[in-house]
């Protein structure tokens, strides 16, 4: 005899069935890596900040140990060259904030509540420093959500991101070439995988390739994660020279997602994989541009240059 299942056992496997559907969903979305300790961070959240603000503004990332040497390093040399200025911390990036809130229990502020926290504390001067690579998006809403709080305070000051001048370009190309002179030895290229975007900023790096092509660095090349130069033309470009090498590193502040998995990881659409399968010598370095000294050092002079020239 056929068996008429009731509803309620109907119901029930279909609830079982959908249980198991969203815990093995979680399971495919938890990170199977170690990103560092989060409690080694300082998020800059603390209230009792005074007249003066430098508000420090990164996309951010979740990587705690790169977040804490790159965009922590980048604060840290800011506190130190401002020592009379209150520093706090603010990330563009809500996902990343919630993930590492959810994860981490850190809580890092969004432009918004930084600008609010700043009115609530009776701020009256407002420097705000971006970590940003270019004139880019992320930079463009920043500056628009400041022109929404310009009679908050007394005063806003917006400094220039990372590449903002010729000089800096010839500067950054300098320490990427200083950071990487160990594997000049001929026969390795230095490859450097940027983001990418669909504005206009986009063409930085088109412009960094070409200053250091002048400055007669041909084993430099550049390329980019979501827009051009792409992987491919920066293999092409490689497999042109006389190279049996290749040394990966991200052309980003920090050395994130994009670094460690579609640079250095294991799929075989990463940069890692592709050279490899190309039948190159495949060295991956996670290190952000936040990390080096010499980049920290631009961003302290581009938030003095906008003091300055707000006098």
């Amino acid at each position: 005899m056929k068996r008429i299942l009731s509803c309620a056992v109907i119901l029930t496997m279909i609830l079982a069935l959908f249980t198991g559907c969203l815990t093995a969903c979680a399971e495919d979305d938890e990170e199977n890596y170690e990103t560092g300790d989060a409690s080694l961070d300082d998020p800059l959240n603390a209230d009792g900040i005074g007249e003066k603000e430098l508000l420090v503004v990164s996309f951010g990332t979740s990587f705690n140990d790169s977040r804490r040497l790159s965009v922590g390093g980048i604060e840290r040399a800011l506190i130190e060259a401002f020592s009379e200025w209150s520093v706090r911390r603010a990330f563009t990036s809500q996902i990343i904030i919630n993930h590492v809130l959810d994860r981490d229990g850190e809580v890092i502020d969004n432009v918004t509540q930084a600008l609010d926290r700043a009115i609530d504390n009776g701020v009256r001067t407002l420097l705000v420093q971006p970590t940003h690579l270019m004139h880019g998006y992320e930079y463009t809403d920043l500056v628009d959500e400041l022109a929404e709080y310009a009679d908050a305070f007394e005063q806003i000051i917006v400094g220039e991101p990372l590449l903002s001048s010729d000089e800096d370009f010839a500067a950054v190309a300098q320490i990427i070439v200083s950071a990487t002179e160990d594997y000049d030895d001929g026969k390795t290229a230095i490859c450097l995988m940027g983001h990418g975007t669909e504005a206009e900023s986009n063409a930085i790096y088109i412009r960094m390739q070409q200053v250091l092509n002048d400055a007669g660095e041909q084993n430099v090349f550049i390329g980019t994660v979501e827009a051009e130069p792409s992987v491919e033309d920066v293999l092409e470009a490689v497999q042109s020279g006389d190279y049996s090498r290749a040394v990966l590193r991200p052309m980003m502040i920090v050395a994130g997602d994009h670094a460690n998995n579609d640079m250095a990881g294991d799929e075989e659409d990463s940069w890692k994989s592709i050279f490899r399968e190309a039948g190159f010598e495949v060295e991956c370095v996670l290190e952000g541009l936040g990390q080096l000294e010499e980049i920290q050092e631009i961003f302290v002079q581009h938030a003095k240059a906008a003091l300055e020239s707000a006098k």
